[in-house]
Order: structure tokens, then C-alpha cells, then sequence
């Protein structure tokens, strides 16, 4: 028998505030036209003042576990991805441990930006088939607006905040592709690329947290061509081909992205889920916002195939695919 991580529930939050993109446009330089044109993003979510990162993700994961049909005992293990923390340190995770009242197991932190889900997913997954977990909750949450320069109209239109979080738990199979759980998970990064998406600050360097900076069409070449390796890489890792697979569940960053990669799967639009008009780019909490919802609404149903795929700054890049 083989041991894989099953997901077990799904949840999600977003902050209450909405801010369209006509809201925008009497802050900066821009117009709705102008962004849904080049992103597909519509409006986005904007955390309250004293809303935190751990807020948002207490929220998802409280919904993640009721999903589950489990109380915050079960829990071995949180991972909780972030590029928005609530202090320096300790790690937000640990905050959310404090508040599901969890005083056992381990809470920690992953940062790989935008691709942060998968790779904490692919740490809490690894800490099951290990046998160190029985059950993890993995959460992605932001509150990226405020790392935001509200004056640079060519990244503050894209992110907004939410979380979003899974609870996986052990389940024994055969270990044919058929079976439920995390087939595989592949990881990359390459720090060589730093200058094209970071931050411009940090407390080693100047102190302060600094804002977004990006050089947005060597992000879109590089996105581009670095999903369609890793999701090839992870396929065939998988032993699955794209014509196996029920739902892409991308990082929603930009949709001319997204329309990269289905086409070059193959895939309808229609098996393809698609959030980022109403969440912009949510950066970690992107995935596990999209599988909230597409789990919540029934399209993704047991049994099922799905492909999970991002690219953030680093840069890194990451794929999975999951059997539901």
C-alpha cells in the first residue's frame, strides 16, 4: 500500500472591501478598459485596517476544517504560505495555530511568492507520506495591498488579498494514477531573475517593507515558458497525460497566462477555473481561493483529475496534480 495526502476539505475568505477598477481609475493613471484589456481583472478585495494576513487566514482555515468535517485537534501540522506576514517573525502560521487553539504539532511559514501553495502543499504532503502527520492544513494568504505602490498604475491594478486553505489527510492506495491524493509535485526556482519581480525592501536591507516592482512583459515571457515545462514535467511524473485531466486550477496572475497554458493543454475553457476577474492576483492564496470555489460550487467532484500550476518571484514556478 502507498500512503498519499487526500484533500479533505476546502476553504476560503476574502476581505469585505471591494475596489473596482473605475475606483482605480480616480487614483492613478488608468481606466477599467485599460486593465481588463491586459489582466482580465475586474475589481479585487482590499483587507479592513488591523485586518491581517493571520486574520484572513484563520478565516479560511476555520471554513477548511468544517469542510473536512474536523476539529482543530486533528490538525498535525499547518503550513502556511505567505509573502505578506504579519511580523518579521514568529511565523504567521503560528498565529493561526494560537487561534484554532492548537497547542500540539508544528506551525511554520513557506515564501516562494505566487507559488507559494504548491510548495508548502508539496511540504505538508511530504511530511504524510513520511508518516511524521496524519492530517495538515495548508493555507495561502496575502494582504498584498499593503506592500502596494498606490502610485505605480502597472502593479497596483493586478493583486488584491484572501486566503485560502486545504486540509489534507493520509489515505492508503495502490499507488496507480487512479488513486485519491497528491500524484506529484514538481518545484523550480532561479534567483538569477530577481531584479524582475521583487520588493524593494526588507528588514536586512532597508529596514522598511518596501513596495512591489516588476518588469512586467520579461514576467509574461518567462511565465510562459516555464509553466509549459513544469506542467509537461509534473504530467509525466504523474504518469497522466493532458487529455486525462478534468480541471486546471492555474495561479490566477494574468489571464492572457492562463489562456497560454490551456491551449497549450489542450483543455476547453470550460474545464479551466478562472478567478482572477473578481480576485486580481492574490498571489499564494490564488490557487486555494480557486479550489475553494470550485469545490464549494461541485465542479470538482471526487474522483477527479486536477492540475495546479504558478509562477511568482524569485523566480520560482511549481505544478501538482492531484486525483480528488
Amino acid at each position: 500500500m502507498v500512503r498519499r495526502s487526500a484533500v479533505a476539505g476546502t476553504g476560503a475568505y476574502l476581505p469585505v472591501r471591494v475596489l473596482t477598477n473605475n475606483d482605480l481609475a480616480r487614483m492613478v493613471d488608468t481606466s477599467d478598459e485599460w486593465i481588463v484589456q491586459r489582466t482580465g481583472i475586474r475589481e479585487r478585495h482590499i483587507a479592513a485596517d488591523g485586518e491581517m494576513t493571520s486574520d484572513l487566514a484563520l478565516a479560511a482555515a476555520g471554513k477548511a476544517l468544517g469542510a473536512a468535517g474536523l476539529g482543530a485537534g486533528a490538525v498535525d501540522v499547518i503550513v502556511l504560505a505567505t509573502a505578506t506576514p504579519d511580523e518579521t517573525f514568529p511565523a504567521t502560521a503560528t498565529r493561526v495555530q494560537a487561534g484554532l487553539g492548537i497547542t500540539r504539532g508544528a506551525a511554520f511559514d513557506v515564501q516562494a511568492v505566487c507559488s507559494g501553495f504548491i510548495y508548502a502543499l508539496n511540504v505538508a504532503d511530504n511530511f504524510i507520506r513520511l508518516g511524521q502527520a496524519d492530517t495538515a492544513l495548508v493555507i495561502g494568504a496575502e494582504t498584498f495591498s499593503r506592500i502596494l505602490d498606490w502610485k505605480d498604475r502597472g502593479t497596483c491594478v493586478l493583486f488584491g488579498d484572501g486566503a485560502g486553505a486545504v486540509v489534507l489527510r493520509a489515505h492508503e492506495g495502490n499507488g496507480s494514477s487512479g488513486d485519491r491524493g497528491i500524484l506529484c509535485s514538481r518545484l523550480h526556482s532561479d534567483g538569477r531573475q530577481h531584479d524582475l519581480l521583487y520588493t524593494d525592501g526588507g528588514p536586512s536591507s532597508t529596514g522598511l517593507a518596501g513596495h512591489v516592482r516588476m518588469h512586467g512583459r520579461e514576467v509574461f515571457r518567462h511565465a510562459v515558458e516555464n509553466l509549459a515545462a513544469v506542467v509537461d514535467e509534473a504530467l509525466g511524473a504523474a504518469g497522466v497525460t493532458a487529455d486525462d485531466i478534468d480541471w486546471l486550477v492555474p495561479h490566477q496572475a494574468n489571464l492572457r497566462i492562463l489562456e497560454g497554458t490551456r491551449k497549450r493543454l489542450r483543455l476547453p475553457l470550460e474545464k479551466v477555473v478562472v478567478t482572477i476577474e473578481r480576485h486580481a492576483n492574490t498571489s499564494a492564496a490564488s490557487i486555494p481561493l480557486a479550489l475553494a470555489e470550485a469545490a464549494g460550487d461541485g465542479r470538482i467532484r471526487a474522483g477527479q483529475l486536477v492540475l495546479l500550476e504558478a509562477m511568482g518571484g524569485g523566480f520560482t514556478w511549481a505544478a501538482s496534480v492531484v486525483r480528488w
